[in-house]
């Protein structure tokens, strides 16, 4: 019997080279760290020197749910939280700020921005500290089916923003429309008003708010 014929060894696979001179990919930014709601509400109403049920009727929620929200046992909708937070008052923006520096900057890099929000809605602040400020910037992104909350938001400012992707209805009094990519909106924060997201798809929005009160 001829001898059988060896296969040629298959050279080992070599990860791609660089081009000479060509810079290292820069990691992602980690993320912040998420701030405990639970832990920064109770410390807000003990400095107030409230008590659950004060702050409670202060906000018109029930002792309960600030019982749940400060134990982390249930996560607030974005109306909701801002409606215990009216009971100080206090906006969501300062909530979400605490400890922040307030040095000026100019310049905001994507890993800057801060999250005054979480869950099914992110609310990414342009700046920690907006003492002083006169102008709230929020890049907005909502995942499918996410939503304000039942309870209508409502606050002290004018406010319009430019939807970038997916489709948000949005409700400000007694008028309901679906916004799509492209579309706008602007109007008084007087008038109760609730953002949801009703596509396939997240919905991306640039928003802005003035004087901050969200």
């Amino acid at each position: 019997m001829p001898p059988r014929k060896r296969q040629p060894a298959k050279p080992l696979a070599r990860a791609a080279s660089r081009p000479h001179g060509a810079r290292k990919p820069a990691a992602a930014p980690e993320p912040a760290a998420e701030l405990d709601i639970g832990k920064r509400l109770r410390q807000l109403r003990e400095h107030y020197g409230l008590s659950q049920r004060a702050l409670a009727a202060r906000a018109d929620v029930t002792n309960g749910m600030i019982s749940m929200v400060e134990q982390n046992r249930s996560s607030p909708s974005v109306a909701t939280l801002k409606k215990i937070l009216g009971g100080f008052p206090m906006s969501l923006a300062e909530f979400f700020a605490a400890g922040q520096p307030q040095q000026p900057k100019i310049f905001f890099s994507a890993d800057e921005l801060v999250e005054i929000a979480g869950g099914l809605i992110s609310y990414r602040q342009v700046g920690a500290n907006l003492e002083g400020k006169a102008l709230q910037l929020i890049h907005e992104r909502l995942l499918p089916g996410a939503d304000t909350g039942s309870d209508m938001l409502r606050h002290d400012a004018e406010e319009g923003g430019i939807v970038l992707r997916g489709e948000m209805e949005l409700t400000v009094g007694m008028q309901t429309r679906v916004l799509r990519a492209g579309d706008a909106y602007s109007f008084s924060s007087r008038i109760p008003h609730r953002f949801r997201a009703v596509g396939d798809e997240p919905c991306e929005v640039v928003s802005a708010c003035t004087p901050p009160s969200f």
